[in-house]
């Protein structure tokens, strides 16, 4: 169990990282005196942007996990509410992402890790929302399902090399992070 929640959270790390990239951009912002600096008001198209592809990978993500866990009609209801924790998953961690890159010009170094500290805190409540509707969905899986889940989740390459790849193969070599989802997936 303790292996599979590994494997889980490296995808939801995956996305928490990509969500961040926004963030992160702020940071590197040349910086003016705090009065000077006036936050956003409305979120930038880019963002915008950012959140629909991130919506959209999740969405090929979970088509994809449809598939290769072969779910049937009868695995349905697991199913719908594992895919809809995964949606919710990312849509919380974008808004946290979106929320934090607008404050973050004006925070101080105690209010940037605080924040930081709330980002993870949100990762790690919505691992824990995805493991259990993932053991909701396990439960309802035919041991041929299981052993596709297994072996997706025990190894980040999959079988053969085949397995559910986010993206394609990793720069690292040549593995990809295992299936899962944002947090995301977390994005």
């Amino acid at each position: 169990m303790k292996t599979m929640l590994r494997n889980l959270t490296m995808p939801a790390l995956f996305s928490f990282a990509l969500a961040a990239a926004p963030a992160m951009a702020q940071q590197g912002m040349p910086t003016t005196a705090p009065a000077a600096q006036k936050p956003p008001t409305a979120t930038p198209a880019s963002t915008q942007d950012h959140g629909q592809k991130h919506a959209d990978a999740v969405e090929r993500r979970i088509a994809d996990l449809h598939a290769q866990l072969k779910i049937t009609d009868a695995q349905a209801k697991p199913w719908d509410a594992f895919a809809q924790t995964m949606r919710d998953n990312a849509r919380k961690a974008d808004e946290a992402f979106r929320e934090r890159a607008q404050k973050l010009p004006t925070m101080n170094a105690s209010e940037a890790m605080k924040s930081y500290a709330d980002l993870t805190q949100t990762h790690a409540d919505n691992m824990k929302k995805l493991a259990s509707a993932f053991d909701d969905l396990y439960s309802a899986m035919t041991p041929e399902q299981k052993q596709i889940a297994d072996a997706m989740y025990r190894n980040p390459g999959g079988p053969k090399g085949s397995g559910p790849h986010k993206g394609g193969k990793g720069a690292k070599g040549g593995k990809s992070a295992p299936a899962g989802a944002s947090s995301s997936a977390s994005g």
